[in-house]
């Protein structure tokens, strides 16, 4: 499907230096929606072929949560599909952005729903990269916006990252002065390390003025460092993302939010629409699910136990794991090509489905944090495999 450029978005590319013939070709990646991946290359396949769960297997290679929404998501998504014959039978998407707006601290306006996260990151890189603005992140970090600006023609330029450490954000500046999207991811993934609040705040006081700052906060609810969110304030240069699909556990149910300024807001959506593709369970449920505090921390401690058991188990057997993770994912050198390590555990009796490596770190393989049998299965997989 090819999305149909309004003019102020035509009229935008191609002061941006895009030609006539090259709208066709951003518009059929906006309009692409969850089948982007068909335009942005092999590696993008590669990638959503890998994270697809293998019938029958632990599945710890793709982020997702071990479990499902909370009760009260559940019910309440179950609730709004009996009013499926309606396309917002009570105000659904109102209610959502108030419980957010409120529990955030920011206003109503500041608050935009979409139908997940990977459609507003795709379109924000679209709405800031140009073939003179380039985009700007750590190495390693997750990798869509990288496709996304290889394919609007942008300059891509990647501040290494320091095992264990969060974003070295004077790095990403130095790599890029001009840059029109610097873009943050904290937790990062694969990593699942923090960038300080502090630092995020010096790259937006010293990056140009003109450009614009995406914190992408998907794995935010899994620690308790501080959100982005509270920088936002006045400004007009500054994007917090989030999404359900973690901890919510609503990643087949396709929710995520963007914080930002009204007239930034209005920018993302001129590149992609937003409230067109929700779904009301959707609303509903992650409407239900966000004030749960107790269960957020509840969940929040049960991923720390079963991730730092296994940690300390790996250790103890000599395997180096990365310091400093604060999200359900964790980095293991195995010292040989991760992805013969990624088949030898899947050919395991347990048959445990790990996730991919980075080009920066070959023999790295990110490995999310499941449920405690799943890690139990997976240590037995190790155990089983592993040869220093």
């Amino acid at each position: 499907m090819t999305m149909m450029l309004d003019k102020d978005a035509r009229d935008d590319l191609i002061e941006r230096g895009y030609s006539r013939r090259q709208l066709a070709e951003v518009a059929a990646l906006l309009g692409a929606g969850v089948a982007a991946s068909t335009l942005l290359g092999s590696g993008a396949m590669a990638q959503q072929q890998a994270g697809r769960g293998i019938k029958g297997a632990v599945r710890i290679g793709a982020n997702e949560c071990w479990t499902g929404p909370f009760p009260s998501g559940v019910a309440a998504a179950a609730e709004a599909a009996s009013f499926g014959n309606w396309y917002d039978p009570d105000n659904y998407r109102g209610d959502l952005v108030k419980t957010v707006a409120s529990v955030e601290g920011l206003p109503e306006t500041h608050v935009m729903p979409w139908p997940g996260s990977g459609g507003p990151l795709v379109s924000i890189v679209a709405a800031y990269c140009s073939p003179t603005k380039g985009l700007v992140t750590a190495d390693p970090t997750f990798e869509s916006a990288w496709r996304t600006a290889d394919y609007m023609k942008a300059p891509i330029a990647k501040a290494p990252q320091a095992i264990g450490k969060g974003h070295d954000v004077k790095a990403m500046l130095a790599a890029n002065p001009n840059a029109g999207l610097y873009y943050i991811c904290t937790p990062n993934n694969p990593t699942g390390t923090i960038t300080p609040l502090a630092d995020i705040q010096w790259l937006l006081d010293n990056k140009p003025a003109d450009s614009m700052l995406l914190v992408d906060e998907a794995y935010i609810h899994f620690s308790e460092s501080p959100s982005a969110a509270t920088l936002i304030g006045n400004r007009k240069d500054i994007i917090v993302m989030r999404t359900f699909s973690k901890l919510f556990g609503m990643a087949g149910v396709r929710l995520g939010l963007t914080f930002a300024d009204p007239e930034v807001q209005k920018r993302i959506m001129l590149f992609g629409p937003a409230a067109g593709g929700l779904a009301i369970t959707a609303m509903h449920c992650g409407n239900a699910v966000y004030t749960e505090a107790a269960l957020i921390k509840a969940r929040r401690n049960e991923m720390i136990a079963n991730r730092e058991e296994t940690i300390a188990w790996l250790t103890k057997k000599g395997i180096e794991v990365q310091p400093g993770s604060q999200a359900n994912m964790f980095m293991v050198n195995w010292k040989k090509p991760a992805k013969d390590m990624q088949a030898a555990l899947l050919a395991t009796p347990e048959k445990v489905q790990i996730g991919r490596s980075w080009a920066i770190w070959p023999t790295v393989s990110r490995v999310t944090v499941g449920s405690a049998d799943d890690m139990a299965k997976f240590r037995a997989a190790v155990d089983k495999v592993y040869k220093a």
